[in-house]
């Protein structure tokens, strides 16, 4: 739970806070479109307000996030990469997801060699705490020479096939960049997908499988978690 005095000297309530924030990263929206959506409530600000609360408030929700779910997470990792261009210059997204969809590691490098590889790896032990049952990748070399070099005796599976929970786990950021307009540096798309993707995680309901009693449960019990990371009293 955020502590409440983290809202102190913000003109605006908590929920105000919370709701903007939480439009901006559970949607692909732009800061002037969230500005819009609160203006349509009665609710006057500025796009540059909802950019200082996404940043500050945002960081803080992330956080409390992925501490509540440290060692819950899955233990088949689906590990992926795709490029992404800014200011004219190739970067690569590397991105692993457990076998539910859920987000363990996202880092932007200018690499895509065993180097790059190898530090995806690296974050993804120290975060998780323990190597994963088996390791899922495509056919790109750097995996299989990173994974040998840390983790020797965990499985991995090398199919374009079997990794498709990485390549969709890539597109709703690809929504978010078109409607950026592209990231401006690559230390700040490290920042949005580090807050971005745990929050999308707290919303991310794997449907298969499950009936819509369960799916209605499930987004009920996310809402209520969020309202209580975030602080908000009870409606």
């Amino acid at each position: 739970m955020t502590d409440a005095r983290f809202y102190r000297r913000h003109h605006f309530p908590p929920e105000v806070i919370a709701y903007a924030v939480w439009l901006y990263f559970r949607f692909p929206l732009s800061l002037r479109m969230v500005e819009d959506l609160l203006a349509e409530r009665g609710i006057t600000l500025s796009h540059q307000t909802v950019r200082a609360w996404v940043e500050k408030f945002g960081r803080e929700f992330a956080t409390t996030i992925r501490r509540r779910s440290a060692g819950k997470l899955g233990d088949k990792w689906h590990l992926g990469e795709v490029v992404v261009s800014i200011r004219g210059r190739k970067h690569w997204l590397w991105r692993a997801v457990d076998q539910e969809g859920f987000v363990l590691e996202v880092l932007v490098q200018a690499r895509r060699d065993r180097r790059a590889a190898l530090r995806l790896m690296r974050k993804l032990l120290t975060r998780q705490g323990h190597p994963p049952r088996v390791l899922i990748t495509d056919k790109l070399r750097s995996y299989p020479a990173a994974r040998r070099a840390i983790m020797p005796g965990v499985e991995q599976r090398s199919h374009k096939g079997l990794n498709n929970r990485a390549e969709n786990s890539h597109q709703p950021i690809r929504k978010r960049e078109r409607i950026m307009k592209r990231f401006k540096s690559p230390r700040y798309m490290q920042r949005f997908v580090s807050i971005h993707d745990p929050i999308a995680n707290l919303f991310h309901l794997p449907r298969h499988e499950m009936t819509s009693a369960e799916v209605r449960e499930l987004r009920t019990a996310a809402i209520d978690a969020w309202r209580d990371i975030a602080n908000l009293r009870a409606a």
